[in-house]
């Protein structure tokens, strides 16, 4: 096939640009990319050895090869290689990402490299350091390998190559040294050696540079930690993650006896832009005896731990393992449940010793954390003692252990309000008598709030109780006399007659200077309910609520007057009446951030009745 010439794409092309003008502090991480690349494919290679032995391959190694007088620096490995529909898909665009939204983030942020790494470009970083790139390949098993160059300008050439070695290779053709932009003189030895002790001692292949191996393989999570200097953790879990910041919490585990492995885990200090993206890679690297056998093994923890990274290296499993067979291993479901019960004690150590590490954690991943609430695992309790969740009490969020100390005398429930906002949930009148007595509410603004508070029902013997449904039980300053409700009978069958979209009218001690609001029943859906289940396609038959009127209010015992006087009219009660009625129960759904049915006639009675008063 003759040579191509294609275009990058869009956002592809930018990065380049960014990447070649952008303020990279340290340009050797385009080394540790390379490098990472390179075991990520002798990995596979070996994975898919074991099954197929035409695949096989012997002394998997990566090679470093410099050219001083040519300036050019080649990376190379005999591993599983890429076809020219791989090179096209994984080079000539953003690889999981090939989105304007990384573009805007790279362009904003002060720390385009932790981004980069984030969104899983390392590839582009070459581009700092050389002027054009040769990338020559071959897939194991194919007869043909490919060659792809670019020189970064927004066009790469590629053309179909006869007789390559199985694998990858990448040439650099060096930039100059420039010591005011930070670039050193990588077609130097000694300046590879250095990179590659530094970043990518721990990769478990040979990194040789002529007859010398530069790199120890020893696996981190076999050495005890005393042994381990924070930045070699720090560079592993970059080599594991793509996430170039630093991890918030390194976690290292041993379980010996009738089942052995070894773990070592790392949680992330911010979340990754496709943390709720169903097919977002995340899991576990799991490998058995030091050997690699898969990525993204999320059968060894939960999917609301979903983002830490790490791995395990089991002693006892089989190296053709399958994934289906995972799903069903029963010391696999062993190292699941000890890993997830670890986590969640580590968070629970962080927000003891560490209140800012624990602040930082539970804002990135939070959410994801307590989907966990929502499934019938063991972990429910653990979950609820490292959540944390805004409070009327103040600004800053609150355990569930403090607030239960915080309650009041002969209070026994757990007080929350779901909603969009936190500013939605004060301002609801729902909270009104809640604040006016000082009785602490949960605001619970995350949409897992809406379906996890479905599933749990209590907290360390406390029931949870949402103050938007069923009947309010605070000690009322003044019962409603039986003559008060008496004298509101009619007015509240009449408004149960003419709004049509209410379940039932009653009188309430829930407001305090609010006119009406709108409760659901104990036990039925609350409307954002309603809406996240017909957002996910799911048949929803309307709900209807109970609309609650505070009689204390002038607009609500004037409309039990006028309701009084039109007693005296022998057919219905007047126009305006019922009106206002119909402004009465709109206001209260407006309060909730509800929608309208109709806002064009709300809109219109409500400029007529405003009109009059003019």
């Amino acid at each position: 096939m003759s040579t191509e010439t294609l275009e990058f794409q869009a956002e592809a092309r930018q990065l380049l640009q960014l990447m070649v003008h952008s303020i990279y502090s340290n340009k050797d991480i385009f080394l540790r990319e390379l490098i990472s690349n390179a075991s990520d494919a002798l990995d596979k290679r070996r994975l898919v050895g074991l099954t197929d032995d035409g695949l096989k391959a012997d002394d998997l190694h990566i090679g470093i090869e410099v050219d001083t007088e040519a300036r050019t620096l080649t990376v190379r490995d005999n591993g599983i290689g890429m076809s020219r529909d791989d090179v096209v898909g994984l080079i000539g665009t953003i690889a999981r990402s090939g989105t304007a939204e990384t573009l805007r983030r790279l362009r904003e942020s002060k720390e385009s490299a932790e981004l980069i790494g984030q969104f899983g470009v390392g590839f582009y970083s070459v581009f700092m350091v050389a002027d054009r790139v040769a990338l020559l390949t071959r897939k194991a098993g194919e007869e043909t390998g490919v060659r792809w160059e670019s020189d970064g300008d927004g066009t790469y050439t590629i053309e179909t190559v006869d007789d390559l070695p199985e694998g990858t290779s990448v040439t650099l053709h060096l930039r100059p040294a420039d010591e005011e932009d930070a670039l050193h003189d990588y077609a130097e030895e000694w300046k590879i050696r250095e990179i590659v002790k530094r970043y990518s001692d721990f990769i478990s292949f040979p990194i040789r540079m002529g007859d010398d191996t530069l790199n120890s393989m020893k696996a981190l999570w076999a050495r005890p930690r005393s042994d381990v200097k924070d930045e070699e953790y720090r560079e592993f879990y970059r080599h594991i993650s793509h996430d170039w910041s630093e991890p918030l919490e390194i976690i290292q585990m041993r379980a010996e006896g009738t089942f052995e492995y070894e773990a070592l885990l790392f949680l992330p200090a911010r979340a990754p832009h496709d943390l709720f993206q169903r097919d977002a890679r995340h899991g576990i690297q799991l490998y058995v005896k030091r050997v690699f056998i898969m990525d993204d093994s999320r059968e060894l923890l939960p999917p609301h731990l979903r983002f830490v990274k790490g791995v395990v290296d089991a002693a006892d499993l089989s190296l053709n393992i399958s994934r289906e067979i995972l799903q069903q291993d029963r010391h696999i479901q062993l190292i699941r449940r000890r890993l997830a019960k670890k986590v969640l004690s580590t968070i629970k150590d962080l927000m003891r010793n560490d209140a800012e590490k624990y602040r930082t954690f539970w804002r990135e991943f939070g959410s994801a954390v307590k989907e966990g609430l929502l499934d019938g695992n063991e972990d429910h309790k653990a979950i609820l003692d490292v959540a944390s969740f805004a409070s009327s009490a103040g600004d800053e969020p609150t355990t569930l252990a403090d607030y239960v100390a915080r309650m009041k005398d002969g209070q026994d429930k757990i007080y929350f309000m779901t909603g969009e906002s936190r500013a939605q949930v004060e301002n609801s009148p729902h909270m009104e008598a809640f604040r006016a007595k000082e009785y602490e509410v949960l605001l619970l603004t995350d949409p897992v709030d809406e379906i996890w508070v479905e599933a749990v029902r209590e907290y360390d013997g406390h029931e949870f109780r949402s103050v938007a449904r069923g009947a309010v039980d605070l000690p009322a300053d003044a019962e409603l006399s039986e003559e008060e409700s008496g004298s509101y009978a009619p007015l509240l069958a009449w408004l149960d007659e003419t709004l049509e979209d209410v379940k039932a009218v009653r009188l309430t001690t829930r407001l305090t200077s609010s006119p009406a609001c709108l409760v659901s029943d104990a036990d039925g859906l609350t409307p954002a309910l309603e809406r996240m289940y017909r957002a996910m396609g799911q048949e929803v038959p309307p709900v209807k609520r109970i609309l609650e009127l505070n009689p204390e209010h002038p607009l609500v015992s004037g409309l039990r007057a006028a309701h009084e006087r039109s007693a005296t009219v022998p057919d219905a009660a007047p126009p305006g009446l019922t009106e206002t009625a119909e402004l009465l129960y709109g206001t209260a759904l407006l309060a909730e951030g509800g929608d309208l049915a109709d806002p064009a006639r709300f809109a219109k009675l409500l400029a007529d009745r405003l009109a009059r008063t003019v």
